[in-house]
């Protein structure tokens, strides 16, 4: 398994987007997630977005964090937030998630960030294992979904 940084706008990254949008739009029974975001958000040293790929170059998973500070839809100083973490269904189970998640929070804590933000659905119970499991603790609720009663919001200080 090869993780690397890819650019966000990457035709691999886009057909994974696409991927997680439209699982969004099945549990979610809407649009999918519609947070603004755009490549430079990603660009480093303010985030980092990476894909998995297998050995034949398939990609297999992603997710990225970029830089968030205290502004009106309750961010903090300091926050990185986790954004587009998804591995396609043939290949869950084999620790992909995770594997992207320890390399993200990595390169935040080295990009001085100090707290990593995320914030999932209640649709989404596996994302909320995986992060509960890795340390994350329930946060007040921020960002785009923060008034959405099904929205969940976690943090892990880096």
């Amino acid at each position: 398994m090869n993780i690397q940084p890819t650019p966000y706008d990457h035709p691999d990254a886009v057909k994974l987007q696409d991927a997680v949008q439209a699982e969004y739009a099945v549990r979610y029974g809407d649009e999918g997630d519609v947070t603004p975001l755009d490549a430079a958000m990603f660009t480093p040293p303010h985030g980092l977005y990476l894909l998995a790929y297998d050995e034949d170059g398939t990609p297999l998973a992603s997710g990225g964090w970029r830089a968030q500070d205290a502004n009106p839809e309750n961010y903090s100083d300091g926050d990185a937030e986790l954004k587009r973490m998804y591995v396609v269904p043939e290949a869950r189970g084999l620790g992909l998630a995770r594997r992207i998640l320890a390399a993200l929070e990595s390169d935040a804590r080295a990009a001085g960030r100090t707290r990593m933000v995320l914030e999932t659905g209640t649709a989404q119970p596996e994302a909320i294992a995986l992060y509960l499991s890795s340390g994350y603790t329930p946060a007040p609720k921020f960002g785009h979904y923060r008034h959405y009663p099904n929205s969940r919001c976690y943090a892990k200080p880096l």
